[in-house]
């Protein structure tokens, strides 16, 4: 190892998630913050929660929902269309004759 290029190791460094969780490990930093950790995250809790933070979700959820309507008013109008064609296909088979739009 050359001298006087690595940072100063911790090896007790001190880690404090939010949730109030504490442990020690080593690090180049004397205390490390967090936000989650393994006793607060769903996926080792077995819990789902969303946490809202300044209304990313409720923002989330708009698009979602948005979207949702403009894919159901493009089918409704792919389906008129496919309506109309089909109606016109069938008086062609007739003989009548179709004005186009």
């Amino acid at each position: 190892m050359r001298a006087g290029i690595h940072p100063t190791y911790y090896p007790e460094a001190k880690v404090t998630c939010s949730c109030g969780n504490t442990w020690t490990t080593g690090s180049t930093k004397p205390e490390i913050h967090t936000d989650v950790c393994s006793a607060c995250h769903p996926f080792f809790t077995g819990e789902q929660r969303i946490v809202d933070t300044a209304g990313q979700v409720d923002r989330f959820m708009k698009r979602l929902r948005s979207k949702d309507e403009i894919r159901a008013k493009v089918r409704s109008e792919a389906e008129v269309r496919k309506a109309k064609e089909e109606a016109a296909r069938k008086a062609r088979a007739r003989g009548e004759k179709v004005a186009k739009n």
